[in-house]
């Protein structure tokens, strides 16, 4: 079987699969070697992702639940929506953040201990930018996420890899390398513009290489092109 790689996370996942979309690129790099498995869920926090994982990790039949080579856990967005604002339904404070992607990673460990495990901060907020594009009501003219916030999560997913002995891509802080990072990278200060996927799509894959995972280790599923003799194709599909 072709094998996978898995995308779990929230709307930043889950919009993955747009046009110029982080997710799409990667579909796109491994098109002949790898399947890209879309689970993002949008507006989920770790809590929520961690109430339904069992679900989320079930991919068919037995034979059809092969290790995946990798799972990408991106979440914190959400979870570091302020609590005493528009989506304070959605947060999740800082401690239990950390308790729930230790648990998320448990769980995908004690179903596949293969398989690479690759977390990515939160991205940052452009509060301009979310207050231009409100979720709910802002009676006090304050957007329901902060970058303040934002890297704090950040800086929570991090400890998490390094206590988990794992990769993380900290977006937090790459983004923000970037000149005009809140209007070149965001749409609406907290999504990704084509830029911003860009850059998780870049990052990603390196991570991935540094586990081996690399275009030239992992073979095709079926010959190249290259590789059929044209004077006797179908020989090389009976090898």
């Amino acid at each position: 079987m072709r094998p996978k790689i898995v995308l779990f996370g929230d709307s930043i996942t889950e919009g993955s699969f747009a046009d110029g979309g982080w997710g799409a690129s990667l579909a796109n790099h491994f098109s002949r070697t790898a399947d890209v498995v879309l689970r993002g869920y949008s507006g989920y926090n770790t809590r929520w992702a961690l109430e339904v994982v069992e679900r989320v990790f079930q991919f068919g039949s037995p034979a059809e639940e092969a290790a995946p080579l990798a799972v990408t856990v991106f979440f914190g967005a959400n979870d570091a929506s302020l609590p005493d604002r528009s989506s304070a339904f959605q947060h999740v404070p800082l401690h239990e953040y950390k308790q729930n992607l230790h648990a998320i990673i448990s769980f995908i460990k004690k179903q596949w201990a293969t398989t690479f495990i690759l977390l990515i901060t939160p991205p940052p907020i452009d509060e301009e930018g979310r207050l231009q594009h409100p979720y709910g009501e802002s009676p006090d003219g304050l957007p329901e996420r902060t970058n303040e916030a934002a890297g704090a999560y950040a800086k929570a997913c991090i400890s998490v890899a390094n206590e988990s002995s794992l990769p993380v891509v900290d977006i937090w802080s790459k983004m923000q390398q970037f000149p005009g990072w809140e209007k070149a990278c965001l749409s609406d200060g907290l999504h990704l513009t084509a830029s911003g996927n860009r850059i998780v799509f870049e990052e990603v894959v390196e991570a991935l290489k540094k586990d081996g995972l690399r275009l030239e280790t992992l073979p095709a599923d079926l010959p190249l092109l290259s590789e059929i003799d044209p004077q006797d194709p179908l020989k090389s599909f009976r090898n």
